[in-house]
Protein backbone atom coordinates (compact mmCIF):
# COMPACT_ATOMS: atom_id res chain seq x y z
CA UNK A 1 0.00 0.00 0.00
CA UNK A 2 1.79 3.66 -1.16
CA UNK A 3 1.76 5.81 1.76
CA UNK A 4 1.40 9.98 0.85
CA UNK A 5 2.45 12.80 2.46
CA UNK A 6 2.31 16.77 1.58
CA UNK A 7 5.36 18.42 0.85
CA UNK A 8 4.97 22.59 -0.40
CA UNK A 9 5.98 21.89 -3.95
CA UNK A 10 5.31 18.35 -4.45
CA UNK A 11 3.59 15.46 -2.86
CA UNK A 12 5.69 12.54 -1.42
CA UNK A 13 4.88 9.20 -1.97
CA UNK A 14 5.99 5.77 -0.29
CA UNK A 15 5.16 2.95 -3.19
CA UNK A 16 6.65 -0.62 -4.06
CA UNK A 17 7.69 1.18 -7.77
CA UNK A 18 9.66 3.65 -5.48
CA UNK A 19 11.95 0.80 -3.98
CA UNK A 20 12.12 -1.32 -6.77
CA UNK A 21 13.30 1.77 -8.86
CA UNK A 22 15.81 2.96 -5.65
CA UNK A 23 17.19 -1.06 -5.72
CA UNK A 24 17.80 -1.11 -9.60
CA UNK A 25 19.54 2.40 -9.56
CA UNK A 26 21.82 0.88 -6.44
CA UNK A 27 22.97 -2.55 -8.38
CA UNK A 28 25.67 0.05 -9.68
CA UNK A 29 27.48 0.57 -6.25
CA UNK A 30 25.99 -3.35 -4.85
CA UNK A 31 29.49 -4.81 -6.82
CA UNK A 32 31.95 -1.98 -4.64
CA UNK A 33 30.09 -2.55 -1.37
CA UNK A 34 29.95 -6.48 -1.80
CA UNK A 35 33.79 -6.40 -2.16
CA UNK A 36 33.54 -3.49 0.45
CA UNK A 37 32.30 -6.10 2.74
CA UNK A 38 34.56 -8.69 1.72
CA UNK A 39 37.45 -6.92 2.56
CA UNK A 40 35.66 -5.74 6.07
CA UNK A 41 35.20 -9.42 6.74
CA UNK A 42 39.06 -10.79 5.92
CA UNK A 43 39.96 -7.86 8.19
CA UNK A 44 37.46 -9.16 10.81
CA UNK A 45 38.78 -12.88 10.81
CA UNK A 46 42.00 -11.32 11.03
CA UNK A 47 41.47 -9.69 14.38
CA UNK A 48 39.79 -12.56 15.48
CA UNK A 49 35.99 -11.66 15.33
CA UNK A 50 34.24 -14.89 14.77
CA UNK A 51 31.58 -15.55 11.59
CA UNK A 52 28.46 -14.67 13.93
CA UNK A 53 30.41 -11.80 15.67
CA UNK A 54 31.53 -9.81 12.17
CA UNK A 55 28.19 -10.74 10.61
CA UNK A 56 26.23 -9.25 13.17
CA UNK A 57 28.47 -6.21 13.37
CA UNK A 58 27.46 -5.57 9.61
CA UNK A 59 24.43 -6.01 10.31
CA UNK A 60 23.78 -4.12 13.16
CA UNK A 61 26.32 -0.69 12.67
CA UNK A 62 26.41 -1.06 8.99
CA UNK A 63 29.05 1.03 8.36
CA UNK A 64 32.40 0.55 6.40
CA UNK A 65 34.18 3.44 7.89
CA UNK A 66 33.76 2.60 11.55
CA UNK A 67 33.66 -1.17 11.36
CA UNK A 68 37.25 -1.11 9.68
CA UNK A 69 38.19 1.69 12.49
CA UNK A 70 37.39 -0.70 14.85
CA UNK A 71 38.43 -3.55 13.50
CA UNK A 72 42.18 -1.55 13.33
CA UNK A 73 41.59 -0.24 17.49
CA UNK A 74 41.04 -4.06 18.19
CA UNK A 75 44.16 -5.53 16.30
CA UNK A 76 45.85 -2.95 18.19
CA UNK A 77 44.53 -3.88 21.41
CA UNK A 78 46.67 -4.60 24.75
CA UNK A 79 45.74 -5.55 28.13
CA UNK A 80 42.79 -3.40 29.21
CA UNK A 81 40.32 -4.84 27.46
CA UNK A 82 37.59 -2.41 29.18
CA UNK A 83 39.51 0.32 27.71
CA UNK A 84 39.08 -1.41 24.59
CA UNK A 85 35.53 -1.97 24.64
CA UNK A 86 34.80 1.51 25.74
CA UNK A 87 37.28 3.18 22.80
CA UNK A 88 35.58 0.91 20.40
CA UNK A 89 32.12 2.28 21.12
CA UNK A 90 33.82 5.63 21.04
CA UNK A 91 35.07 5.13 17.81
CA UNK A 92 31.95 3.70 15.93
CA UNK A 93 29.64 6.48 17.73
CA UNK A 94 32.29 9.24 15.99
CA UNK A 95 32.70 7.75 13.06
CA UNK A 96 28.84 6.98 12.54
CA UNK A 97 27.76 10.78 13.80
CA UNK A 98 27.42 12.27 9.92
CA UNK A 99 24.14 10.29 9.85
CA UNK A 100 22.74 12.54 12.18
CA UNK A 101 23.86 15.05 8.91
CA UNK A 102 22.85 12.50 6.98
CA UNK A 103 19.19 11.85 7.81
CA UNK A 104 18.82 16.24 8.65
CA UNK A 105 19.47 16.01 4.84
CA UNK A 106 16.90 13.42 3.94
CA UNK A 107 13.82 15.20 6.41
CA UNK A 108 12.64 17.12 3.53
CA UNK A 109 11.87 14.10 1.88
CA UNK A 110 11.17 11.61 4.96
CA UNK A 111 10.24 14.09 7.50
CA UNK A 112 6.21 13.52 6.63
CA UNK A 113 5.99 10.14 6.80
CA UNK A 114 4.61 7.76 9.21
CA UNK A 115 7.43 6.97 11.65
CA UNK A 116 7.25 2.66 10.76
CA UNK A 117 8.46 3.62 7.16
CA UNK A 118 10.58 6.72 7.89
CA UNK A 119 12.69 4.63 10.65
CA UNK A 120 12.87 1.65 8.71
CA UNK A 121 14.42 3.72 5.92
CA UNK A 122 16.78 5.52 8.17
CA UNK A 123 18.04 2.14 9.28
CA UNK A 124 19.18 0.78 6.00
CA UNK A 125 20.80 4.31 5.32
CA UNK A 126 24.14 4.13 3.99
CA UNK A 127 27.07 6.80 2.21
CA UNK A 128 26.16 5.50 -1.07
CA UNK A 129 22.68 5.02 -1.47
CA UNK A 130 22.41 8.39 0.58
CA UNK A 131 24.47 9.80 -2.23
CA UNK A 132 22.03 8.34 -4.86
CA UNK A 133 19.09 9.71 -3.06
CA UNK A 134 20.17 13.10 -2.62
CA UNK A 135 21.00 13.41 -6.41
CA UNK A 136 17.15 11.24 -7.23
CA UNK A 137 15.82 14.19 -4.65
CA UNK A 138 17.49 16.69 -6.39
CA UNK A 139 16.02 15.43 -9.95
CA UNK A 140 12.59 15.95 -9.24
CA UNK A 141 11.82 12.32 -7.22
CA UNK A 142 9.65 12.35 -4.42
CA UNK A 143 8.89 8.72 -4.30
CA UNK A 144 10.85 8.13 -0.88
CA UNK A 145 10.63 4.45 -0.72
CA UNK A 146 13.73 4.96 -3.49
CA UNK A 147 15.86 5.56 -0.40
CA UNK A 148 14.44 2.20 1.51
CA UNK A 149 14.81 0.48 -1.61
CA UNK A 150 18.58 1.75 -2.82
CA UNK A 151 19.27 0.85 1.02
CA UNK A 152 18.35 -2.05 1.43
CA UNK A 153 19.67 -3.60 -1.49
CA UNK A 154 23.77 -2.38 -0.41
CA UNK A 155 22.65 -3.60 2.85
CA UNK A 156 22.08 -7.14 1.30
CA UNK A 157 25.28 -6.82 -0.47
CA UNK A 158 27.51 -5.68 2.44
CA UNK A 159 26.15 -8.35 4.47
CA UNK A 160 26.89 -10.70 2.14
CA UNK A 161 30.38 -9.38 1.77
CA UNK A 162 31.00 -9.78 5.24
CA UNK A 163 29.95 -13.42 5.66
CA UNK A 164 32.18 -14.12 2.33
CA UNK A 165 35.72 -11.89 3.75
CA UNK A 166 35.35 -13.77 6.92
CA UNK A 167 34.72 -16.98 6.19
CA UNK A 168 37.50 -16.83 3.15
CA UNK A 169 39.62 -15.12 6.04
CA UNK A 170 41.76 -18.21 6.66
CA UNK A 171 42.90 -19.07 2.82
CA UNK A 172 43.50 -15.34 2.16
CA UNK A 173 45.36 -14.34 6.03
CA UNK A 174 46.31 -10.83 5.33
CA UNK A 175 44.61 -8.72 3.00
CA UNK A 176 46.49 -6.39 2.28
CA UNK A 177 48.26 -8.36 0.15
CA UNK A 178 45.59 -8.32 -2.30
CA UNK A 179 45.76 -4.45 -1.80
CA UNK A 180 42.41 -5.18 -0.01
CA UNK A 181 43.14 -2.70 2.63
CA UNK A 182 42.97 0.57 0.14
CA UNK A 183 39.40 -0.11 -0.21
CA UNK A 184 38.11 1.90 2.71
CA UNK A 185 40.38 4.84 0.79
CA UNK A 186 39.16 4.14 -2.51
CA UNK A 187 35.93 4.26 -1.33
CA UNK A 188 36.07 7.85 1.18
CA UNK A 189 37.63 8.92 -2.15
CA UNK A 190 34.93 8.55 -4.63
CA UNK A 191 32.10 9.99 -2.18
CA UNK A 192 34.19 12.80 -1.63
CA UNK A 193 34.86 13.22 -5.36
CA UNK A 194 30.79 12.97 -5.83
CA UNK A 195 30.04 15.73 -2.51
CA UNK A 196 32.61 17.91 -3.77
CA UNK A 197 31.03 21.31 -4.11
CA UNK A 198 34.30 23.64 -5.23
CA UNK A 199 36.73 25.71 -3.58
CA UNK A 200 34.54 26.10 -0.12
CA UNK A 201 35.14 22.50 0.81
CA UNK A 202 38.75 22.60 0.32
CA UNK A 203 39.47 23.53 3.97
CA UNK A 204 37.61 20.93 5.67
CA UNK A 205 39.60 18.74 3.23
CA UNK A 206 42.72 20.15 4.50
CA UNK A 207 42.38 20.16 8.11
CA UNK A 208 41.13 16.38 7.94
CA UNK A 209 44.08 15.15 5.62
CA UNK A 210 46.66 16.88 7.96
CA UNK A 211 45.34 15.67 10.98
CA UNK A 212 45.13 12.13 9.59
CA UNK A 213 48.69 12.36 8.72
CA UNK A 214 49.54 13.85 12.16
CA UNK A 215 47.63 10.90 14.48
CA UNK A 216 48.77 8.51 11.78
CA UNK A 217 52.42 9.22 13.05
CA UNK A 218 51.89 8.25 16.65
CA UNK A 219 48.46 5.96 16.75
CA UNK A 220 46.59 3.33 14.58
CA UNK A 221 45.03 4.48 11.37
CA UNK A 222 41.65 3.68 13.28
CA UNK A 223 42.49 6.76 15.57
CA UNK A 224 43.44 8.57 12.50
CA UNK A 225 40.27 8.09 10.50
CA UNK A 226 38.58 9.28 13.32
CA UNK A 227 40.60 12.56 14.29
CA UNK A 228 40.22 13.18 10.48
CA UNK A 229 36.76 12.95 10.48
CA UNK A 230 36.16 15.29 13.75
CA UNK A 231 38.86 17.77 12.67
CA UNK A 232 37.00 18.34 8.88
CA UNK A 233 33.88 18.73 10.86
CA UNK A 234 34.99 21.43 13.44
CA UNK A 235 36.35 23.24 10.29
CA UNK A 236 33.14 22.96 8.45
CA UNK A 237 31.19 24.17 11.27
CA UNK A 238 33.39 27.19 11.91
CA UNK A 239 33.61 27.83 8.31
CA UNK A 240 29.78 27.74 7.25
CA UNK A 241 28.50 28.92 10.58
CA UNK A 242 25.73 31.60 9.95
CA UNK A 243 26.62 34.93 11.27
CA UNK A 244 25.15 36.23 14.94
CA UNK A 245 21.29 37.03 14.41
CA UNK A 246 20.67 35.10 11.04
Amino acid sequence: MAVEASEPSRQVTFTGAGFLHGARAAQALCAGVFVYGVAFGLVAQQVGLSLIEAGLMSAVVYSGSAQLAAASALGGRGAGGAVAVSAIAATILVMNARYILYGAALRPWLGKLPAFPAYATLFFLGDGNWLLSMKEHAAGGRDAAYVLGSGLAMFVAWLAGTILGQTAGLIVPDPSRLGLDFLLVAFAAAMGVGMFKGKGDLAALAAAAATAIVVNLVASTGWAIVAAGIAGAITAAIRFAPPDGA
